[in-house]
């Protein structure tokens, strides 16, 4: 197995993110998809997955980003070259033997998805993949919930929130998606993900965590078990709460939408730069909305950029 330690010093207001990254197949259909015959649409490969995704939104915010995560031997040039394009700091490990996460995600007219994935390499991620140096400077770690829907993915997540505890560092999570949620078990996942003081769930997520009615009573119960809560409400904004009750709430912000595919990646993304830089929750969640409408006005979960980044990234080898 190639270990990819590509770190650089990060500053004390540093983000780590833990989490998947995946190959995207985007099919953008105009009409419904019928079976046993073709349907016309515009296909795209992008590099995606829910940990990168926030990863690369953060870096390209302006945040200082590391992501710890597992690539397959098919993609991991590529996938590693487009993180740092970005500004991520990539430490991530090769498996020789797995290709990497592949989601084929079918965009209708309206922009909402329908997904089918194969985890790949990523669903391997484990404790041998963590390194102890990637806290050093780090004002927050990071977690996409998919990380613990595998064994070997949810033995890392233990290990890195419990020195993340010990060194006093503030953790967050992403509740990923409804589905392997239900199956992960709800109990379970709001056990394992208990040392977080910040949760990111969509409404969906937040309701079906809490069997709440309303979003802003999920944000209540959430933030009474983890301290803070933000709602994302797609078209409606977001919301947060604090302590067991409602702090602030925003609209939305006007967007086309081309492609919902890492919208709220992206939220979370512009939601925990600003909060790094202690703007408050009603400004978070604003800079949280401006990135999501930004992202859902292009294809595919990642921002664009401009000009090649002049960095240089050692390679460790293990």
């Amino acid at each position: 197995m190639t270990d990819q330690g590509l770190g650089a010093p990060v500053s004390g207001k540093g983000l780590l993110v833990i989490g998947d990254v995946v190959t995207d197949v985007v099919a953008l259909h105009g009409s419904p998809v019928l079976s046993g015959t073709d349907t016309a649409a515009d296909i795209v490969l992008r590099p995606g997955g829910s940990g990168a995704n926030t990863a690369a939104w953060a870096a390209h915010l302006g945040a200082d980003v590391r992501l710890l995560a597992r690539l397959g031997y098919d993609s991991s040039e590529w996938h590693t070259a487009e993180l740092v394009k970005t500004g991520v700091h990539p430490h991530v490990t090769v498996d020789p033997e797995r290709p990497t996460a592949v989601v084929i995600s079918m965009v209708d007219k309206s922009g909402e998805r329908s997904m089918l994935t194969n985890r790949g390499a990523g669903g391997l991620i484990s404790e041998s993949d963590w390194d102890s140096g990637l806290l050093d400077g780090v004002a927050r770690l990071h977690l996409s919930a998919y990380t613990l829907f595998a064994e070997p993915g949810l033995r890392l997540a233990r290990l890195a929130m419990s020195e993340a505890v010990a060194a006093g560092i503030p953790i967050s999570i992403d509740p990923a998606s409804t589905g392997p949620l239900t199956e992960f078990g709800l109990a379970r996942f709001l056990a394992e993900s208990a040392p977080a003081g910040l949760i990111i769930p969509n409404l969906d997520e937040a309701l079906l965590l809490t069997g709440a009615a309303t979003a802003d009573e999920a944000a209540v119960q959430l933030s009474e078990r983890y301290g803070r809560a933000v709602v994302k409400l797609g078209g409606d904004g977001a919301l947060a709460a604090r302590d067991g009750r409602i702090v602030a709430r925003t609209g939305v912000v006007p967007a086309e939408v081309v492609d919902s595919t890492g919208a709220g990646d992206a939220f979370a993304a512009g939601f925990l730069t600003a909060d790094l830089q202690g703007t408050g929750e009603a400004a978070a969640l604003e800079a949280g909305c401006r990135a999501g409408a930004e992202c859902v006005a292009q294809v595919g979960g990642r921002p664009r950029y401009g000009l090649e980044l002049n960095r240089l990234y050692p390679i460790r080898t293990d």
